[in-house]
């Protein structure tokens, strides 16, 4: 078993868990199976419809850099047009009006994912990450994610590097979020999600989530549920930003210093 690992930052993402073409589109608080399986079909170039049990040996381990600001956008789709030029409905027809949905958004959030399987998968997605046959995107076409977006393939631990190794990214210094973390100690509490159920004894709070895709189809969109498992590890302190090199240079070092050339 091999991996590779990813972050997720932008100004904007949304990983929608329980609303499926409804007025109301949600976001999970973390990346879901559903987004990050549909970030893999898309650089792959799967049509919608295509089974997806070639990602069901893949694990993911995601670690919450700075889990981001709930935003709600208010939307409206096709106001004020003829009604053969308003949006249509599920059965094909034109609604004759403006259809009005609130689209929930994590602003500023990080996450940082390492994703496990056998070496011939990761590999192909590697590939597929480098040259994508339609552009990766966290959770809406609007949210293109930020460099570095892989930060590394082919790495024999990754949830150890996500453990040790990865630069971290605190919270924003501003009226939001209060002021910068300063680590006090030499480490600093992180939260994890897993897919398995900790073995050595760490305390994990469980619930489980339907987000484990089926199907992508049109007519045949399908997920079923999966566990998850919510732990607070304790961080080394000079992962976080210090000095005059800023996180995301050290990101890029670190990205650089693990870059494979695809075969």
């Amino acid at each position: 078993m091999t991996g590779l690992l990813l972050r997720l930052a932008a100004p904007m993402q949304s990983w929608g868990e329980r609303s499926v073409f409804s007025a109301v589109r949600d976001t999970a608080p973390f990346p879901t199976r559903s987004g990050l399986t549909g970030i893999f079909a898309a650089a792959e170039g799967l049509p919608r419809g295509a089974a997806l049990d070639r990602y069901n040996c893949l694990q993911f381990t995601v670690r919450v850099d700075r889990p981001g600001i709930r935003m709600t956008d208010y939307h409206t789709v096709g106001g004020g047009f003829p009604d053969r030029h308003t949006a249509a409905t599920s059965g094909g027809k034109n609604k004759g009006a403006a259809v009005l949905t609130s689209r929930h958004y994590l602003a500023d959030a990080v996450f940082v994912v390492a994703v496990t399987g056998p070496e011939d998968r990761i590999d192909e997605i590697d590939r597929a990450l480098r040259q994508p046959h339609w552009a990766p995107y966290l959770g809406r076409r609007a949210c293109i994610p930020d460099e570095p977006f892989l930060l590394g393939a082919g790495v024999s631990d990754p949830v150890g590097e996500l453990l040790s190794r990865i630069p971290l990214t605190g919270p924003h210094t501003d009226e939001r979020t209060g002021p910068p973390l300063q680590p006090s100690s030499r480490t600093v509490p992180v939260d994890f999600l897993w897919e398995q159920a900790p073995g050595d004894g760490r305390e994990a709070v469980h619930h489980t989530s339907n987000d484990h895709p089926v199907s992508f189809g049109v007519h045949t969109h399908a997920h079923r549920k999966r566990h998850i498992y919510r732990t607070v590890q304790q961080l080394p302190a000079d992962l976080l930003e210090h000095g005059e090199c800023t996180v995301h240079e050290r990101l890029i070092d670190y990205a650089l210093q693990h870059a494979e050339t695809p075969a």
